[in-house]
């Protein structure tokens, strides 16, 4: 008989990841993170709304509606990245994201970058890849190591 091959850390966050992105309401792109150090879970994140606001499913996309492009306008989006909820997450339960690695199926946004760089992120693990290279440049400035793996 034969076994199953056992993942890798790297493979088996990032598969988290992608399962985490499967509770996102977004219409037009689903993303997962997942928040960890020392091989542990420290928090996940998807995108979608707030808390106690109506999800896109029900309203519809505003963005999809006013033909915004992928990568403009965050602030007429109704949801939450997955990166920012993530960190949110992290800071409702008190969990220090300070040298962590994230796990998230894109690149992050320039908005979520400045986020993630000041919450002490060490590393950004990733598959995907978001069309904001300014992004690249801040983390990269930053010192935050950004690493892609396509093993899925």
């Amino acid at each position: 008989m034969e076994r199953a091959k056992r993942p890798d850390w790297d493979e088996y966050f990032m598969k988290i990841a992608y399962l985490v992105s499967e509770r996102s309401t977004c219409l037009r792109r689903k993303v997962g993170a997942v928040l960890v150090r020392d091989k542990r879970i420290l928090a996940t994140g998807y995108n979608g709304a707030p808390r106690n606001i109506t999800h896109c499913e029900v309203t519809g996309c505003l963005r999809e509606k006013l033909k915004v492009p992928s990568g403009e306008r965050h602030e007429l989006c109704r949801g939450l990245h997955a990166e920012q909820n993530v960190l949110l997450q992290a800071a409702l339960y008190g969990v220090s994201t300070q040298g962590a690695s994230l796990y998230v199926t894109v690149t992050p946004c320039i908005i979520c970058a400045k986020m993630l760089i000041n919450a002490g992120i060490a590393e950004i693990v990733f598959e995907g890849n978001y069309p904001d290279e300014m992004a690249k440049d801040f983390l990269k400035e930053a010192g935050v190591k950004l690493r892609r793996i396509i093993k899925r």
